[in-house]
């Protein structure tokens, strides 16, 4: 069962076969520009066996631009992370890197945090 049919917003029978039931969409987080942006770096050894990963938090935006970003993060740094649920993980201690990258990119409210 696909996640849309979980979202449905109250019963409908209907006997037409083409009847297409109009589901309820979340709407999506409007991008703020990167200078508005209110970043966190941290590094986090939770939950991860011990390893440590560098955690950006405090994105605004569509997850497309948080999978974009997180994305320029994984390339320049040259590890591995993902990018989900308004926060980016990328892989080993990149702390320092990382804000660095950030405020070169226009992201000046970024700061280091933690860890």
């Amino acid at each position: 069962m696909s996640k849309k049919k979980n979202k449905r917003i109250g019963t409908v029978y209907s006997t037409n076969p083409d009847f297409d039931y109009q589901y309820e969409s979340e709407p999506e987080a409007e991008l703020l520009p990167p200078q508005q942006q209110k970043l966190r770096v941290s590094i986090d050894r939770k939950q991860r066996k011990g390893k440590e990963v560098t955690l950006i938090t405090g994105f605004v935006g569509p997850e497309d631009d948080l999978k974009d970003l997180g994305k320029l993060l994984k390339t320049k740094c040259g590890v591995g992370g993902s990018a989900k649920d308004g926060e980016i993980i990328v892989q080993g201690n990149q702390r320092d890197k990382v804000v660095d990258l950030l405020k070169n990119e226009g992201y000046s409210q970024t700061k280091a945090s933690g860890g």
